[in-house]
């Protein structure tokens, strides 16, 4: 059998998944770096816009020195940024001088690796993205298929779509990318052989989630087609609404009589230390998902289910959740099938709960609906229901949001901030609230080292020094000694420390 690539997708969209994509900080991501760029993979999944936003919002650290220390870190294996084209962090359509200047800069700090896909398959959009990132030095662009269950999303739909792709001299590889983990083996025993029919040699990956279970049974059914290169991620950050475990899906991949190229004591090592990880800061790891068939239907992500049911709870209309779901796809239909991939979930369940709970449809639109419709977010990839559209277009509040100013150019968005700024800094102040990036660029440089087996015995530290009118406090193991005084602190250590 061929050989078989992997791109770990932890860092990213594992800790995405799993951890709110709030799970890793710079520091944490640096210690295991040089254990990750030993494993062999093709590439790590590093980062996208919206987690460049968090760094900046919720770690306060800078999301392009993030870049340039991984690169320096793991210079071996590329770095992947996943972007939904002609977007920067905010979901607003972006002027495409300004996306070309964010792509140059991905660029210059160690990107090499894009992933493109467009929610709504506008493949005009995502082919004019290939071109901006290969003319600014992109080395690999993988355009992607994302996957889902639809009246119209079938196997001939996507084959149309992968030739469009396949002409194109900017793009590298192909990838099937199943965000929610719809996809069965057997709908993938049709689906990879149409689209190869259309793409010839082109490389073909596989990005299926385990959000159902189907993850891992899938990928091993692609490993048996023309699919070369699988997602995979590791230790606590895979499984559950992730990607399949990397350690497992290699063990059956070469039960299978497949061949992998992977250093297993450095994936080994990459797994014990996400655990470890996890296991100090309380965080959740991903487990094997039972099959839910009913989520084939209604798609709702697990977030938005949850946040769904809360705000039910809190109107006192618990009981109206089955009704919301059969609203959900009720919903879906009209605008034109949206795949359920952030923010499109949000925007669906939120008509649907109106829908539901008013005293009409469409009676209460929501302002990221009425957006949606007039096309901000990018061209459906059916149209709209006609009288859907004529209904919440004929609201005095579509015609406002109608109204806003068009997208600003570079040039325009330029004269906004002072032009002593680096490129780096304007593009972040440029779609991020002025407070956050000055409260990143106060915090200074992110820390750079951690390690998990010292949260303990912090936490400890941390609390006693608390405990009221405490003259003396002394922490012994064997060869360390610790020992807290009236508020001072003093360490000694006999042998070596531990």
């Amino acid at each position: 059998m061929a050989d078989m690539k992997l791109v770990d997708v932890s860092i990213r969209d594992g800790n995405q998944s799993l951890w709110g994509a709030t799970g890793l900080n710079t520091a944490q991501i640096l210690q295991i770096a040089p254990i990750l760029d030993r494993v062999g993979f093709h590439a790590l999944d590093f980062t996208s816009s919206t987690h460049m936003g968090v760094a900046v919002r919720t770690s306060k650290e800078d999301p392009w020195e993030r870049i340039r220390l991984m690169r320096e870190a793991a210079p071996n294996t590329p770095l992947q940024l996943i972007t939904t084209g002609f977007r920067f962090i905010s979901w607003e359509t972006a002027d495409p001088d300004f996306m070309r200047l964010v792509y140059r800069r991905l660029v210059a700090n160690g990107v090499s690796r894009f992933a493109v896909i467009d929610p709504m398959h506008d493949m005009s959009a995502l082919l004019e993205s290939a071109r901006l990132i290969h003319e600014e030095g992109g080395d690999e662009v993988v355009a992607g298929l994302t996957y889902t269950i639809s009246a119209i999303h079938d196997d001939a739909f996507y084959a149309t779509l992968a030739a469009q792709i396949a002409r194109s001299p900017n793009v590298d590889r192909l990838y099937i990318k199943d965000p929610a983990g719809l996809l069965t083996p057997e709908r993938a025993r049709t689906l990879i052989p149409a689209v190869r029919a259309r793409i010839g040699e082109l490389p073909l990956e596989l990005h299926s989630h385990c959000t159902i279970g189907l993850g891992p049974f899938t990928s091993l059914a692609a490993a048996d087609m023309t699919v070369g290169t699988l997602h995979v991620a590791i230790g606590p950050l895979a499984n559950g609404t992730s990607l399949p475990s990397a350690t497992r899906l290699v063990a059956n991949l070469r039960e299978a009589g497949h061949t992998i190229d992977i250093d297993d004591r450095a994936l080994a090592l990459a797994s014990d230390y996400f655990t470890r990880l996890a296991n100090a800061e309380g965080l959740p790891s991903g487990t094997p998902q039972e099959y839910d068939a009913t989520f084939l239907r209604h798609q709702v992500p697990g977030g938005v289910m949850t946040t769904m049911r809360r705000q039910l709870e809190e109107l006192k209309l618990k009981d109206k959740l089955p009704a919301v779901i059969e609203e959900v796809e009720r919903v879906r239909a009209e605008l034109g099938y949206p795949i359920m991939v952030t923010p499109f979930p949000q925007i669906v369940c939120t008509q649907a709960l109106f829908n539901v709970i008013g005293p009409e449809r469409y009676g209460n639109v929501p302002d990221q609906v009425i957006r949606y419709v007039i096309g901000r977010f990018g061209r459906p990839t059916t149209p709209v229901n006609e009288t859907v559209m004529d209904r919440i277009l004929e609201r005095p509040r579509a015609k406002e949001l109608m109204a806003e100013p068009a997208t600003l150019s570079l040039a325009e968005l330029r004269k906004k901030f002072d032009a002593s700024i680096s490129d780096d800094e304007f593009l972040l102040r440029a779609v991020m609230p002025a407070e956050q990036v000055d409260a990143m660029i106060a915090a200074g440089p992110a820390k750079r080292h951690y390690n998990p087996d010292t949260r303990p015995l912090l936490e400890l530290i941390r609390g006693l020094t608390q405990r009221p009118r405490t003259e003396r406090i002394v922490v012994e193991k064997p060869n360390f000694r610790l020992e807290l005084r009236g508020g001072m602190t003093k360490e000694s250590e006999r042998g070596h420390s531990a």
